[in-house]
């Protein structure tokens, strides 16, 4: 007693759970089990708070509207890291918390089936490993009148993932080398294709032109995120092909970073994914 004194401590209370009602480290562990998907485990509880960590080096995926819906309600929180976020084997990816100590069960059988409907609410989607084929721009660089920088940059990004450079080719600013060039690496088996530079609209440019010519469905040509504006997506059949502004180059994190991580995951991104980057996306 003089210890329980001593921390304040001066009524000891016993829980009396009715039916319909949880413990807030039941709630929680329900909670966590109802939003985890692929890629993800759970914590024990404590105190009423379940983490949520990743059994995998990927990219975090989560429903914001479903989250949303969840955090609406009274009672119960969920806090995430941004989603598309690269993350490593064991990261801590979400927490999840009941605030009272007693959570009406009601509530966590709507999340239950809310989570059931759009499931998986949270993931990690795993990388691939997959080729990769690099078409270096320029005729400075084709005429060795200047060492390529480029190259180098985009190879140490490309390796932090599981990759294979499968082949690089270095051509002048034509638009019939290019075109060849992506044709080629295709056909040797590139699942991925990066073209670096020749993305301004300098008439000596000619990357967008060649990666139209070979018919390539274009998802966009220009998305809203500084530094990295004049980046284009396309798709030869399944195989992405990217143009990479020089901005890239020159910067540490570019929209090149953000959309990386998300190609080597196999997803297909559509032109919405770059529209909605426009908030909170200036990178330096």
């Amino acid at each position: 007693m003089p210890e329980l004194l001593n921390i304040g401590k001066r009524h000891i209370y016993i829980l009396d759970l009715k039916e319909g009602q949880l413990h807030e480290d039941d709630a929680a562990l329900r909670l966590a089990a109802a939003l985890s998907g692929n890629g993800i485990t759970q914590t024990k509880p404590s105190e009423g708070r379940v983490n949520l960590n990743a059994t995998t080096d990927g990219v975090f995926r989560v429903k914001k509207d479903v989250l949303f819906r969840i955090n609406s309600l009274d009672d119960l929180v969920v806090a995430t890291i941004h989603r598309y976020l690269p993350v490593a084997k064991g990261a801590q990816v979400a927490g999840v918390r009941a605030v009272p100590l007693v959570v009406d069960e009601y509530k966590i059988s709507q999340i239950e089936a809310l989570a059931c409907l759009s499931a998986p609410v949270m993931e990690v989607a795993p990388y691939q490993e997959l080729t990769v084929g690099v078409v270096t721009t320029g005729s400075e660089v084709y005429h060795k009148r200047i060492t390529d920088r480029f190259t180098p940059v985009v190879r140490e990004k490309i390796l932090r993932f599981p990759s294979v450079l499968l082949g690089h080719r270095v051509v002048n600013d034509d638009k019939e080398m290019i075109q060849a060039a992506i044709l080629e690496l295709v056909a040797l088996g590139s699942q991925i294709i990066i073209v670096t530079g020749g993305m301004s609209v300098d008439p000596d440019d000619r990357t967008p032109a060649a990666i139209r010519a070979n018919g390539a469905e274009i998802v966009t040509y220009g998305t809203p995120v500084l530094p990295g504006a004049m980046l284009m997506l396309a798709y030869l059949g399944d195989v992405p092909v990217l143009g990479l502004p020089g901005c890239v180059m020159y910067n540490s994190t570019t929209v090149f970073d953000l959309i990386l991580p998300r190609l080597f995951t196999g997803e297909r991104l559509k032109k919405r994914a770059f529209r909605r980057n426009g908030g909170g996306w200036a990178l330096r």
